[in-house]
């Protein structure tokens, strides 16, 4: 059997509650200053969550609530200037220390630097969100502690597809079962389990009733020793929050199994 050699991650909420009142708001802000009238509610933003990617997202909404609307220029070209701005709103957000990392992450991660295992982030968020989160919510030195940081444009198909996935694995010379992920949507758990991932999902406001079939874990959050996790789905044995030792315990039972444990 394979042993456990690296923790691969999603970031926006997997790793902090991003969505609602970090890039929804970021959004909110770019369209205010572009003299759009647009404004994206929380349950608004939560229907659009089910397509990956900003740019993406802001074509879907034109497509959906405003089919007849014209911008200046090039469409392409305008819808990344808008998302541009978006990004810059977010990480002022984030540098302003508006949302904090979910808990157990900084305990998680602390702990597997400490015990040597490699550590990688996989997501659709662009680069500069990845790094105004982790430096300001995690460490100034964070980046350092990820081997690689597959974010945004880097592959040409967001997730649900594995591209992002595979860049990774490709990336740090590792197969998919020397790995776990941690993902916190149906198309994160997708794209991971696409690329032959076993996967945890912490679930958040916008995706615990969405479905996780095929993760190996499905739980409210990574826990703390004083703040126990809510178990949805799997099996934990007598674990209260997540730690290395319930990483290689999933790790063993979905590769000695070889079928999903939910």
């Amino acid at each position: 059997m394979s042993k456990l050699q690296a923790l691969i991650f999603d970031v926006d909420g997997t790793l902090a509650d991003t969505e609602r009142d970090g890039h929804r708001v970021a959004f909110n802000r770019a369209f205010a200053e572009a003299g759009l009238d647009w404004d994206w509610s929380v349950e608004r933003y939560g229907e659009l969550l089910s397509v990956t990617g900003g740019k993406e997202r802001i074509q879907r909404y034109l497509t959906t609530d405003h089919p007849n609307f014209e911008p200046p220029g090039d469409r392409r070209e305008w819808i990344a200037a808008l998302h541009k701005a978006k990004t810059a709103h977010y990480t002022q957000l984030i540098e302003a220390s508006v949302v904090p990392l979910r808990p157990g992450v900084k305990r998680l991660l602390q702990a597997a630097r400490e015990q040597g295992l490699r550590l990688a982030i996989a997501t659709t968020t662009t680069p500069a969100n990845v790094t105004a989160l982790l430096q300001t919510a995690l460490a100034p030195d964070s980046l350092d502690w990820f081997e690689v940081i597959a974010a945004g444009d880097i592959v040409p198909a967001k997730k649900p597809a594995p591209d992002i996935y595979h860049y990774a694995l490709q990336a740090m010379q590792l197969d998919p079962q020397d790995c776990l992920a941690f993902e916190d949507s149906h198309a994160g758990l997708q794209s991971a389990r696409q690329a032959a991932l076993a996967t945890v999902i912490t679930v958040n406001g916008y995706t615990q009733a969405q479905d996780f079939t095929g993760a190996s874990l499905v739980i409210d959050h990574l826990g703390e020793p004083d703040l126990p996790f809510k178990v949805l789905a799997g099996e934990t044995g007598k674990a209260q929050f997540f730690d290395l030792t319930l990483a290689e315990f999933l790790h063993n039972l979905q590769h000695a199994s070889g079928v999903p444990t939910v």
